[in-house]
C-alpha cells in the first residue's frame, strides 16, 4: 500500500505495543486528554483490534465487541510484562515493580500501556483503513506528568562547546584488592557455583553457567539498563557500577568500574571496536544533571574519552538523556535538542536543534549506517504534529522528512535498516506499523489482524524509539509476538513488502513466545519460564513450509524461580549461551537482588 504525501503511516497497526504520552527530546508536551489525542482526517471504520495494556499492569477485558489490541507497549509475559488478556498480567521485565520509584499513572496512554478501547475513528492516511485500539485502561505508570510545550528560544547558535578529554586513569576504577568476592555484587571471585543451582539439574536440561546478585541500591530504585556481550565477557551496568563477567564461567574479567554518582544512560549497543559509552549524574541533589560521558573498553574496563553535555537552550534539559549509535557517531538526546559526537574520540560532529514550525528533536534511532530523528513539532497548537527525518549521521544533514498528521505519535521504531515504526493516535484509539523505503516514503502499513505485544520499556523523560525487545526485522520480515488471551502465544512473520503474514507458528508451551533475533535463516526465540518450569531457547526455520520450533535449551526446573523472577529483564542469545540480566533495582534491603543469570549447555 502506497501512503498519501505527507501523511503519516495508516493508524491502528495491527498490535503494535502501545507507548505514553509523548514526552523525550522534543519540546514538551502538554498533559494528555482523558481519552487520545484528536486523529487524522479521513473517517474510516476501525478495525477493531483492541489495544493492549503495557507491560507489567494487570490487564483488563476489551470493550465489549473489541478484543484488547496489543500496542507498541502492548502487554506481554515476561519481560515486558505478559499476562492474559482479562487477566493480571504476570510482571515483566517491564512490569511495574514495587520500590522501582515511579509512582503508578492516572491517565489514559502513560507508559506501557495502550490507550484506552473505543470506536473506530479517522485514518490518518486518509483511505487507509484504520486500526481501533480497544482495550480498557489498565493501571497506567505516572511520568512525573507531561510538560507543556513551552517556545524556547531556538537559535541554532552553538552553546558552550562539549568539554571532552582522556581520562586521567585509563585503568578501571574500583575497590582495591582485584576481583570481586561474591557472585554478584562485585564482592567475591565468582564463577562457582555457591547454591549448588545445578542440584538436581534433570536429563536434557540447560546448565547453568553462573548467576550474579545485584550491588546494593537505594530504597528508591535504581537503574540497571545496558548488557553487553562480546566473545570473552558479558557486561552489566548496576547502579553506579559496570560489571564484566567472563562468558563461560563468570568470573570477573576486569576490576569493576566504579562512578562518584549513578550512571543515568548508556549505548545500548557496543561500537564496532566492543566499546561503550555510560552517562552518569552530576551529583546526588535534585538540580543533578546527567551530563557526565565516560567511555569504557569492554576488553579491559579501561576508560577512555570523557566528556561533559553542554546544556541546551532553556528549558533544554540534561534531567536525562539518551545515548543512540549509528556507526561511529553517537547522538546525545536532550530533552529538545541533540548532540551527535564521534564515538571513537569524543570529538562534537554537530547539533541537531529546534527548526521549522517550532519543531524539537524528541528522539534519535540509529543503525549501522542509518540514523533517524523524530521531532516534535507546534506542541500545544493548532499545527501539533509530529516528524520523522533521515539523517546523514556523519553531518547532520536532513535526507528527507515524513510528516505525521496532527494527533500522531511517533512511538517506537522496531528496525531502523529497514525502517518500522510504530506510530499511535490515543485520542482516536487507533494505531499503526508501516515500514518505509530509504528515501522516507511509507513501502506499506502491517494489515495482519492480530493483537500483538511486544515488550517494551519505560518511555518516560525519552522517547526511547528502540527500547522494544520481543520484535525483530530480517531479510523484508518483521517478526511479532500475539498477545497470550490463554495458555500459548504465537509468533506471527509478516512481509514488509505486502504487509501480509507470511506464517505463524504457536509457542511449545503454555507460556508466551517471543523473538530475540535471526541467525541465518533460524529465528532464535525465548519462551518464558513459569512458576515450576524453566524457560526454552528455540529456533524456528524462516523459510519452507515448516516453521515448527526446535530446542535448543531448555532451562532447569529447579532454577525457574529465579529465572521467573526477573521482572524488568533485558535477554540475550550469543554463541550457544542464554544471558538474562535485570534492568531494574528496587532497592530492597530485606534481601539479595538478582543482577545476571547465564545458562549454557
Amino acid at each position: 500500500m502506497s501512503q498519501p504525501p505527507n501523511q503519516p503511516p495508516q493508524p491502528g497497526g495491527f498490535g503494535a505495543p502501545q507507548d505514553p504520552p509523548p514526552g523525550g527530546f522534543g519540546a514538551p508536551t502538554p498533559p494528555p486528554p482523558q481519552g487520545p489525542p484528536p486523529g487524522p482526517p479521513s473517517e474510516q471504520p476501525g478495525y477493531g483490534y483492541p489495544q493492549q495494556p503495557g507491560y507489567g499492569y494487570p490487564q483488563q477485558p476489551g470493550q465489549p465487541g473489541q478484543p484488547g489490541q496489543p500496542g507498541p507497549y502492548g502487554q506481554q509475559p515476561g519481560p515486558y510484562n505478559s499476562g492474559p488478556y482479562a487477566q493480571p498480567q504476570q510482571p515483566g521485565p517491564y512490569g511495574q515493580q514495587p520500590g522501582y520509584g515511579y509512582p503508578q499513572q492516572t491517565y489514559p496512554g502513560a507508559p506501557g500501556t495502550p490507550p484506552p478501547g473505543g470506536p473506530g475513528s479517522r485514518n490518518p492516511f486518509k483511505g487507509k483503513p484504520a486500526l481501533v485500539v480497544g482495550a480498557a485502561v489498565a493501571a497506567l505508570l505516572v511520568i512525573g506528568g507531561s510538560v507543556w510545550a513551552v517556545t524556547a528560544s531556538g537559535g541554532d547558535d552553538e552553546k558552550k562547546k562539549p568539554v571532552v578529554a582522556k581520562s586521567d586513569d585509563p585503568k578501571p576504577s574500583g575497590s582495591k584488592g582485584g576481583a570481586p568476592v561474591d557472585s554478584g555484587d562485585g564482592s567475591g571471585d565468582g564463577g562457582e557455583d555457591p547454591e549448588d543451582l545445578n542440584e538436581g539439574r534433570q536429563a536434557g536440561e540447560s546448565k547453568v553457567l553462573w548467576y550474579k546478585e545485584a550491588p546494593d541500591a537505594p530504597g528508591s530504585g535504581a537503574d540497571a539498563d545496558g548488557m553487553w556481550i562480546t566473545d570473552t565477557a558479558a557486561v552489566k551496568v548496576a547502579y553506579k557500577q559496570v560489571f564484566a563477567y567472563n562468558v563461560g564461567d563468570g568470573k570477573p574479567t576486569w576490576e569493576p568500574v566504579a562512578f562518584p554518582e549513578k550512571i543515568c544512560a548508556a549505548t545500548p549497543e557496543k561500537t564496532a571496536a566492543d566499546k561503550i559509552v555510560v552517562a552518569y549524574m552530576s551529583g546526588s541533589s535534585d538540580r543533578a544533571k546527567c551530563n557526565k560521558l565516560q567511555e569504557i573498553d569492554l576488553a579491559t574496563g579501561a576508560k577512555g574519552w570523557s566528556g561533559e553535555v553542554a546544556d541546551g537552550d532553556l528549558f533544554d534539559s540534561t534531567l536525562s538523556l539518551e545515548l543512540t549509535l549509528s556507526g561511529d557517531t553517537m547522538m546525545v538526546g536532550r530533552s529538545q535538542s541533540g548532540t551527535a559526537y564521534d564515538v571513537r574520540s569524543g570529538k562534537k560532529l554537530f547539533d541537531k536543534k529546534k527548526y521549522g514550525d517550532a519543531c524539537f528533536p524528541a528522539g534519535f534511532a540509529g543503525s549501522a549506517n542509518k540514523l533517524v530523528q523524530v521531532a516534535s513539532c507546534g506542541a500545544g497548537g493548532e499545527n501539533e504534529h509530529d516528524e520523522l527525518q533521515g539523517l546523514d549521521p556523519k553531518t547532520g544533514k536532513v535526507l528527507w522528512t515524513y510528516k505525521y498528521d496532527k494527533g500522531w505519535r511517533i512511538a517506537r521504531t522496531y528496525s531502523v535498516d529497514p525502517l518500522v515504526v510504530y506510530a499511535t493516535d490515543e485520542d482516536k484509539k487507533v494505531w499503526n506499523i508501516s515500514s518505509f523505503t530509504s528515501g522516507g516514503k511509507v513501502q506499506e502499513q502491517v494489515g495482519v489482524d492480530e493483537d500483538f505485544a511486544p515488550e517494551c520499556g519505560w518511555a518516560i523523560l525519552e522517547r526511547d524509539l528502540q527500547g522494544c525487545t520481543g520484535v525483530t526485522v530480517a531479510a523484508g520480515t518483521l517478526y511479532l509476538p500475539t498477545e497470550a488471551t490463554s495458555g500459548a502465544n504465537e509468533i506471527v512473520a509478516v512481509n514488509l513488502a505486502t504487509g501480509k503474514e507470511k506464517w505463524r507458528v504457536k509457542s511449545p508451551a503454555d507460556e508466551s513466545m517471543m523473538p530475540m533475533k535471526v541467525e541465518g535463516d533460524q529465528l532464535i526465540a525465548y519462551v518464558q519460564p513459569s512458576y515450576d518450569a524453566g524457560g526454552q531457547v528455540v529456533s524456528i526455520p524462516t523459510g519452507g513450509s515448516s516453521h515448527k520450533p526446535v530446542k535448543l535449551l531448555q532451562n532447569p526446573q529447579g532454577v525457574a524461580d529465579i529465572e521467573n523472577g526477573f521482572y524488568s529483564k533485558d535477554i540475550d542469545w550469543v554463541d550457544g549461551r542464554f544471558y538474562i540480566s535485570t534492568t531494574r533495582l528496587n532497592g530492597n534491603d530485606e534481601s539479595k537482588e538478582k543482577l545476571m543469570l547465564a545458562y549454557g549447555k
